[in-house]
């Protein structure tokens, strides 16, 4: 129940709304309301059967107690802003305009009309003063608090009740965001962001170290030399005999992938055939590629096409970062530049800032994606590829798309086929890492020229999708169609989601890596195959869904139990959809239904 003043008068807006925690009626985050001048400040002790904004289990994790909710620290603007702004046009002494409540009508819809519209190229925020912070960084489909934007809070809460906070703050106790406050690390290394906040990464262990090819050189030359390094396993004594066959099957399917591989003229069509099963991974760097059109099917052509597209990305990566730099925007001297560098370069602060608060989210809970060079590389090749499209430009999503790429190119180099943990890619040469980048670069390009319109104003790739998806669950699954349908759950508001990531926010990278071999043998494999793969996803879980009402359905839809999941469930999946696309690929009325609506008839993007 929402608190409200005596009197029956209307109360004036609050920092944040208080729900209590057993007459809340709806589970979501709501956004704060802001008013000039803000309310004065009452120490008041707050109830601790009182939470705020969630009235579920999830809050119960989050330290509530530890915020003010009476009134929010402002960030103060950076000390250069009298001099110079590296925002211009905008001002801090202007407030926002206060946002309007729309009460407790379909609280669902809102927020997810709220996450369809930052997928779109313009970037635009409600709150014009915090465009370029991470105060509002949530991080999460629902707009619920992450954990790590509560740990800035309260470290801001901190610092305020610190005596003197005011007027000296500490590097750490400022915000993360640009512009803040926190002690910059100044870069040369002509990446994306000119200024960092000091940020803490892993610090692989010595014996933990993994160990570089030697023969690295010829394959950054050629991937196929790559092919002759190949180890085969061995069959251990004590070996039971399903074990023996196993890694005799093995061994057998590596040898038919070189022998396609290691011939003058590749044929791709058995080459697809071979790979739909999976790839082993001594061979997917070059079977990927191949399956992509980035390398040639002939080995005559492959040393030179590799080396003209790798100097063309690396061209392309000093036509972004380098406008200007002799201008001042550049390092000098090696003299880091001051905060005006980004403008003076060109950049578009806009894109590349979401692409630095996506990158280091980009799988968290992965070590390989903790280390500065990873980050650093995977901002280049996000932000080159929003510059060169801009009818899309950068997206959020993507920077989960270009992982599998850089996973499994860097794995080439590497002896130990196990590279998410105890390596640091910075350790390994420049070289590596550039041919690394490059490729993912190209390959990831190749993958979004055939689903762009998932990108463009409107989405409109992913509208066709979620529509078809309804309609085939319909045809699949009828029972479970009606059940959502009762329930009120909107298709879009669930699989929006597996559309735009690619199901990589619901399965593992490594399991993404193996459902990516089957997608890109088929011909489609993206952009259509995809959507049969969603179907046969959402159906897996039927008997559980008609069991749950409009709340249990959204919760366990965002966060489905696959974590331990194997390559065993990946190909039972695709088999699944396999069977789903012989059935009603290119029938058009038997997958349209009598009941097909219009996707767009209820959502206005």
């Amino acid at each position: 129940m929402f608190s409200s003043s005596a009197g029956g008068k209307k109360p004036p807006p609050q920092e944040m709304v208080q729900v209590d925690r057993s007459d809340a009626a709806t589970p979501f985050w709501r956004a704060p309301q802001r008013e000039t001048p803000p309310p004065p400040k009452k120490t008041t002790t707050r109830d601790p059967g009182l939470v705020v904004g969630a009235s579920y289990s999830h809050a119960d994790m989050l330290r509530f107690d530890t915020l003010n909710v009476s009134g929010r620290p402002r960030t103060p603007p950076p000390a250069s802003s009298a001099t110079h702004s590296s925002h211009p046009g905008r001002s801090s002494t202007t407030s926002p305009p206060a946002k309007t409540s729309s009460g407790l009508s379909s609280p669902p819809l809102k927020s997810y009309m709220n996450f369809l519209s930052k997928t779109n190229d313009d970037w635009n925020v409600d709150e014009a003063d915090e465009m370029y912070g991470y105060d509002d960084d949530d991080g999460d489909d629902f707009g619920l608090p992450s954990l790590s934007n509560m740990k800035r809070r309260t470290k801001r809460i901190e610092a305020q009740n610190k005596p003197g906070a005011g007027s000296a703050l500490s590097p750490d106790d400022g915000d993360d965001g640009f512009g803040g406050l926190r002690t910059r690390r100044y870069s040369d290394s002509a990446d994306i962001a000119i200024e960092r906040p000091v940020s803490a990464y892993p610090l692989p262990k010595k014996n933990e170290g993994k160990i570089l090819r030697p023969q690295y050189k010829e394959i950054l030359r050629d991937p196929a030399n790559a092919l002759h390094l190949i180890n085969h396993p061995s069959v251990p004594a004590n070996a039971l005999p399903k074990e023996v066959d196993a890694i005799n099957s093995r061994i057998t399917r590596i040898n038919k992938f070189k022998k396609i591989l290691q011939a003058s003229s590749i044929p791709l069509s058995d080459l697809r055939a071979l790979a739909w099963s999976g790839v082993p991974e001594e061979v997917r760097a070059m079977t990927w590629q191949l399956l992509l059109s980035y390398l040639p099917t002939s080995s005559e052509r492959r040393v030179a096409t590799l080396e003209r597209k790798r100097k063309e990305y690396l061209d392309g990566v000093r036509q972004a970062f380098d406008k200007g730099g002799g201008g001042g925007g550049g390092v000098a001297g090696g003299t880091p530049i001051g905060s005006k560098g980004a403008a003076a370069r060109g950049l578009d602060e806009a894109v590349w800032h979401q692409i630095s608060i996506d990158v280091p989210r980009t799988n968290p809970h992965i070590e390989l994606y903790g280390y500065e060079a990873t980050q650093r590389s995977l901002e280049r090749i996000l932000y080159v590829w929003a510059v060169r499209h801009p009818a899309s430009g950068y997206v959020q999503g993507i920077n989960d798309l270009v992982t599998p790429f850089w996973q499994v190119f860097l794995g080439t180099y590497i002896t130990d086929p196990d590279i998410e943990s105890g390596m640091d890619p910075g350790q390994l040469p420049r070289a590596v890492l550039d041919a690394v980048e490059a490729d993912s670069f190209w390959c990831l390009t190749k993958l979004l020229d055939g689903i762009q319109d998932h990108y463009i104003v409107a989405q409109p790739g992913i509208q066709r999708q979620v529509a078809s998806l309804r309609d085939l669950t319909a045809r699949i699954d009828a029972g479970l169609a009606k059940h959502l349908e009762k329930e009120s759950v909107e298709f879009i508001q669930f699989s929006f989601r597996w559309m735009n990531c690619l199901l990589m926010r619901e399965i593992s990278v490594k399991n993404t890596i193996r459902m990516w071999d089957t997608y890109m043998a088929e011909e489609q494999g993206f952009s259509e195959f995809h959507l049969y793969v969603c179907a046969a996803f959402l159906v897996k879980w039927s008997d559980k869904l008609v069991k749950m009402d409009f709340q249990e359905i959204m919760m366990f839809l965002q966060s489905l139990p696959t974590r331990e999941w194997t390559e065993k469930d990946i190909e039972l999946l695709l088999s699944e959809a396999y069977i789903w696309q012989s059935l009603f690929k290119g029938s058009s009325a038997h997958l349209r239904g009598p009941a097909s609506r219009n996707p767009s008839a209820n959502f206005q993007l």
